[in-house]
């Protein structure tokens, strides 16, 4: 499958804990760190559930 990057773009001070989770889950903590993910719909259903947060590359 095809690999994706997805950066944290933006804090998570002022996001709900929910969205702070999925932050988490993602694999990423700090602002402007980055992770590589498969491409699978379970992925990017949670980078499109903090997409204000991060920005997602193919």
């Amino acid at each position: 499958m095809a690999k994706i990057r997805i950066t944290l773009k933006r804090s998570v001070i002022h996001a709900s804990k929910r969205q702070v989770a999925t932050v988490r889950a993602l694999g990423l903590g700090k602002v402007n760190s980055s992770v590589e993910h498969e491409d699978t719909p379970q992925i990017l259903g949670m980078a499109a559930k903090v997409n204000h947060l991060v920005s997602v590359e193919k």
